[in-house]
């Protein structure tokens, strides 16, 4: 059965495409580099026992752009890391992750800024087999200026389901406001954030420097190997991180990014192939931090 959610929501590739916009007044490439690197802390498991984790991200592409019309390629590596306190009970190893997303925007003779991003995606443990892990989707929006500070539109994803004919399709808005000189807020993600939303409220204290505070709601759902306690099923971990990150960009085509906070609301998912759920196990909220990095050139 198709799902359906309210979110506000920027899909991968997005905040590459409008980071080229700001960073020159030229058309042309742009080789996009970015990273992420965060950890959160030991947390209780309702059924007992305790976990931590941390994902490490690498993306990196290419990103042409001019007034009207703007198209790339990026490509994502990155890995979850669980350790268990009771390692025999744990239900599942270390996750892989391959993103594949093809970006474009173009304007309209109206005005409007459409915007597709077609996206490939591999999730798997690590002696599972990639093809496995195998999804696919899409992601569109288009938004108007509504006024000199208020860029506003609805968008939609798209995205097949594993071990599902089901597919998770979704409303969305992309919001771009500049409420003061000082401060915004809109749509965001990163390298790394899965299909669920983000929304940051921002505060530029200098041409340098700027604070934001963000959300989003992640679900990462990925294949398991043939041992353990589902072989062949799907894990899921879900949740809903608030940070407030310190970000530095010296100039246009650098920026690093420090960030802590909490996951609230996690769940991890166990199930099997078939798709019936062995078990389903909520997490205390947990302590998260970490760093992240830009380059264009």
């Amino acid at each position: 059965m198709t799902r359906r959610i309210w979110r506000v929501m920027a899909a991968a590739g997005l905040p590459a495409l409008m980071a080229t916009e700001g960073s020159t007044q030229q058309s042309g490439w742009t080789t996009v580099f970015d990273g992420l690197v965060v950890a959160q802390d030991d947390a209780n498991l309702s059924g007992g026992g305790s976990f931590s984790s941390s994902r490490a991200f690498l993306r990196g592409g290419a990103l042409y752009r001019d007034d009207d019309l703007s198209y790339g390629f990026l490509l994502s590596l990155g890995e979850y890391s669980y350790d268990f306190a009771t390692p025999g009970a744990a239900p599942w190893d270390d996750v892989r992750d391959i993103r594949i997303s093809a970006p474009v925007r173009f304007r309209t003779n109206g005005g409007a800024k459409v915007f597709v991003s077609p996206q490939l995606r591999w999730d798997y443990e690590n002696d599972a087999s990639a093809s496995d892990g195998f999804t696919y989707g899409v992601f569109a929006g288009v938004t108007w200026q509504v006024s000199p500070n208020l860029e506003i539109g609805p968008a939609f994803g798209a995205f097949s389901e594993l071990e599902s004919n089901d597919i998770d399709l979704f409303p969305a808005l992309l919001v771009n406001w500049q409420m003061t000189d000082q401060w915004s807020l809109g749509t965001s993600t990163a390298a790394g954030a899965s299909q669920g939303p983000g929304v940051s409220l921002r505060y530029q204290a200098s041409r340098s420097t700027s604070l934001s505070l963000s959300t989003r709601y992640e679900r990462t759902r990925f294949r398991l190997d043939n041992t353990g306690l589902a072989p062949g099923g799907i894990g899921q971990d879900s949740s809903v991180p608030v940070v407030l990150s310190v970000d530095y960009k010296p100039n246009p085509g650098l920026s690093f990014n420090a960030f802590v906070g909490m996951e609230f609301d996690g769940e991890l998912k166990l199930e099997e192939s078939s798709g019936a759920t062995v078990s389903r196990q909520s997490y205390d909220d947990a302590l998260i931090a970490g760093l992240a990095f830009r380059v264009l050139f």
